[in-house]
């Protein structure tokens, strides 16, 4: 029986028929999937049939939060955005904080699934239990901030929590983001899903409470996490001062800093500009998320000519590379303007720089003289050119068509030799660390669920030097099969599930995690957890997220890396020599696929594995 954490509840929001229900969630679901990211993926697996266009209308859109979302567990206000990649055709998934996810927990609901398609533009606004379909004609083509505003003010309540579309979305560009307030659930183009389903907006109201179980002990759960949150020797004491921006340095230090479309790491490592230091000196707050006490979002102000007085949550780490280092860009002020752009336009930050960066590079090499780019010099280094880019993707305009659905698509229509050049893995973009130097990791772009998404099953062994579970060698093949296993399922089953913000899993509670979510989660919803529990939850969603991809085409062939990675060793840096050739890789894949219980030859699950996960029905689906 569900006590606490839980609703109990989950809304279906039909856009087609303008009609909504609510639906009980069962104790089994809860238990064998958690929230978050489990309830999405088994959701999406159940309900999208196989083939389905990613940006017709039987593909769905789900936001679940997680049981520890809304409550006073710290760094919990979460939630998973599923949903059919118009990007990759795969799983897209992508987790996101703010207010939102509690405000949903707040309104009464687990879970929202948005299916079928507005005959116009609409959004949807719930208080509590009361669902409208509202017109959103005045609305369509506005910027994410004035919309929320636009919002607010309409219902005379400035408490509603917003998640919105900018017109990167409604024009469809693969790289579109949902934004809410100023966090986003960013990559694999969830809001191209979202203009799809001529969806402009969600806003939630609620003013229930999240009920507990076992308050004695839940108290006690909650304290011994936020000691393990206190003994961290990083997490207040560097994190919560300076947040994502510290890993620049770290990077930098590892020669694992992608530069200029991945040719320069190692050559262009800008940390005087865009490092720690630089950083504290354009910071001019914080905005935490719900809940947080840590508070590692960054407000930040540019203060010089032409970009003086724009002010962006951010840059944070990655933005800084794919509107930074990757674009060969190392003024501040102006990543600042389009970390904040592209938060207005509802553009992922990761993909969008990293598409720019590729064309910067076809353009050097001349491989784009045929596209009309007007008279932008798309160049390394030409800020004001990658601002311009920026809105014509957002608007499909020129040569922005040819960029907003990213690079793999890109690489296609140029054709020659660009996807030599297209820094990708299933069609997602590549996050900023150059895995030359970090097997580990590397090794989870090629096989994560969505595509290159460090997020998935973060290496924090080679990045930090943490040991657990092992102490490991970032440059060596041995064990990092069955090490990338540990870290997707981990992070799955404690960060992506319940759901709670991953930097604590890397800084916090990496020797306990599985533990110390079983004893939240136990004593606040009253379902029982273990440990082991917890983490085969976390295996249950990466298997069954795996038998989605496979279901639409996907196996051993896609989970590889860009061609740059495999033939060019690094030249310089603290990385210099390394690589990861395709034998390199082999030895990798054929570790992880039998650590996993996977067919080797085929990297499909096996129906042995499958039935242990209590997933029969699905190996029946993939013929296994």
């Amino acid at each position: 029986m569900l006590q606490g954490g839980y609703t109990g509840k989950i809304l279906r929001v039909d856009l087609s028929r303008k009609e909504a229900h609510t639906e009980e969630l069962s104790p089994e679901f809860a238990k064998g999937y958690i929230g978050g990211a489990g309830f999405g993926i088994k959701t999406l697996y159940d309900e999208v049939p196989a083939g389905a266009d990613p940006l017709g209308p039987d593909n769905k859109l789900i936001f679940a939060s997680g049981p520890l979302s809304g409550s006073d567990t710290p760094c919990a206000s979460r939630m998973a955005v599923t949903s059919k990649s118009p990007l990759t055709g795969a799983v897209g998934m992508a987790t996101t904080g703010g207010f939102f996810p509690a405000e949903l927990k707040f309104a009464g609901y687990d879970a929202l699934i948005v299916e079928g398609t507005a005959a116009s533009p609409m959004y949807v606004t719930i208080n509590d239990g009361d669902v409208q379909f509202r017109d959103a004609a005045g609305l369509w083509g506005t910027h994410t901030s004035d919309c929320q505003q636009m919002i607010k003010d309409s219902l005379k309540d400035q408490g509603y929590r917003i998640a919105c579309i900018g017109p990167a979305g409604e024009n469809l560009s693969r790289l579109a983001c949902i934004i809410n307030e100023r966090r986003a659930a960013g990559r694999k183009g969830l809001g191209a899903v979202m203009g799809s389903k001529n969806l402009k907006a969600i806003a939630v109201r609620g003013h229930g409470e999240i009920a507990v179980a076992d308050p004695d002990a839940y108290k006690t759960a909650r304290s011994s996490f936020r000691e393990h949150m206190r003994e961290s020797p990083v997490l207040y004491s560097a994190f919560a001062k300076i947040g994502t921006p510290m890993v620049v340095d770290v990077l930098g230090a590892m020669g694992m800093l992608a530069a200029k479309n991945w040719q320069a790491t190692g050559e262009f490592v800008p940390v005087d500009e865009l490092g720690t230091e630089a950083g504290k000196a354009v910071t001019v707050g914080r905005n935490p998320c719900q809940g947080c006490p840590v508070a590692c979002s960054q407000l930040k102000l540019a203060r010089n000519a032409p970009y003086t007085g724009i002010m962006a949550e951010g840059p944070e780490f990655e933005s800084l590379y794919s509107l930074g280092t990757q674009c060969g860009v190392d003024n501040m002020d102006a990543i600042i303007a389009a970390d904040r752009l592209c938060d207005e336009l509802g553009l992922d930050t990761m993909s969008a720089g990293v598409t720019i960066g590729f064309a910067m590079e076809l353009s050097e090499r001349g491989a784009l003289s045929a596209i009309d780019s007007g008279d932008l010099d798309i160049s390394f280094g030409n800020d004001r050119a990658m601002m311009a880019l920026l809105e014509k993707m957002a608007y499909r305009d020129g040569i922005g068509d040819l960029l907003a659905d990213g690079v793999k698509e890109a690489a296609e229509r140029i054709g020659g030799d660009a996807a030599y050049y297209a820094m990708h893995v299933k069609g997602l973009e590549l996050p900023a660390y150059d895995v030359r130097g970090a097997k580990a990791h590397g090794l989870n772009y090629a096989t994560s669920y969505t595509g290159a998404d460090h997020n998935r099953g973060y290496a924090f062994q080679e990045i930090f030097g943490i040991p657990i579970p092992k102490e490991v060698d970032r440059f060596a093949l041995e064990g990092k099969g069955e090490l990338c296993k540990w870290n997707q399922d981990m992070r799955t089953a404690t960060c992506d599930c319940p759901t709670m913000c991953a930097f604590l899993l890397d800084m916090a509670v990496p020797a306990v995690a599985a533990e110390n979510a079983a004893a939240l989660l136990t004593s606040l919803t009253g379902v029982s957890f273990t440990a082991e529990e917890v983490f085969q939850v976390g295996e249950r969603v990466n298997n069954l997220a795996r038998a989605f991809n496979a279901r639409e085409g996907f196996s051993r062939k896609d989970d590889t890396l860009p061609d740059r990675l495999m033939n060019e060793p690094l030249l310089v840096g603290g990385s210099k020599g390394h690589h990861i050739p395709q034998e390199d890789l082999d030895l990798m894949l054929d570790d992880y696929y039998t650590a996993r219980g996977w067919d080797v030859a085929t990297g499909t699950p096996t129906r042995a594995k499958l039935e242990e996960l209590g997933l029969a029905s699905v190996a029946d689906d993939l013929g296994v």
